[in-house]
């Protein structure tokens, strides 16, 4: 595995896929972020909002990711917008109900101090649910960070012509069992190094979560 390993990165340009693999994880993962936090925050912190997007999200939680990637090719086709694509729908919907449940879960006391102290809607959501919950929406994403890389993985399976998934794949067909031991253990070292960087990251912005 190791003489594979070493081979791969000398000969083949494994690194380029590695770099290849990391950015779709990102970019997937990011606009998945960015589209699902308003999302979550607006359903936690307004009932009506919750009552009418939790049903959709729910449901659409429950249907992995991997099924829409027939759909997505013929839709998207087999570049790097059907990638970033499964990245989303595996990623965005998970967000959006962990950051519901979240903010909505914000002690109530909090929240009624600060409308007694003159505070209005949106100052309560600003000033309080934000602040209060803003460690654990950063946790959220940590550990939805970690199910992006299964659904990456999974996406280069099938369309691709570069990414760790596609080197295993191409392994796969050649019997290169040592090649494919080495792709998996890259993915966990990766994961496992972004988890720490997330955290390392989370406890410095978020200091007041360890008080």
């Amino acid at each position: 595995m190791v003489r594979e390993g070493w081979n791969l990165l000398v000969q083949h340009g494994f690194l380029k896929d590695i770099g290849v693999t990391i950015w779709r994880v990102l970019g997937g993962f990011v606009i998945a972020a960015a589209v699902g936090m308003p999302l979550g925050m607006a359903m936690g912190a307004y009932k009506p909002v919750e009552a009418f997007f939790e049903p959709f999200i729910s449901f659409s939680r429950y249907l992995p990711a991997s099924a829409f990637i027939p759909l997505l090719i013929l839709w998207a086709g087999t570049g790097e917008a059907q990638k970033l694509l499964v990245i989303f729908i595996g990623s965005f919907f998970q967000i959006v109900l962990m950051v519901a449940i979240t903010v909505g879960a914000t002690r109530r006391d909090l929240v009624e101090a600060a409308y007694t102290l003159g505070a209005n809607a949106s100052g309560v959501v600003r000033r309080v649910l934000l602040p209060s919950s803003a460690p654990a929406i950063a946790e959220s994403l940590r550990l939805v960070l970690g199910w992006a890389w299964t659904y990456v993985i999974v996406a280069e399976l099938i369309g691709a012509s570069s990414g760790i998934g596609h080197m295993i794949t191409d392994s796969q067909a050649l019997l290169n069992t040592g090649q494919i031991i080495f792709g998996i253990i890259v993915i966990g070292v990766i994961g496992l190094v972004s988890d720490f960087v997330f955290k390392w990251g989370n406890h410095r912005l978020f200091f007041w979560s360890l008080a």
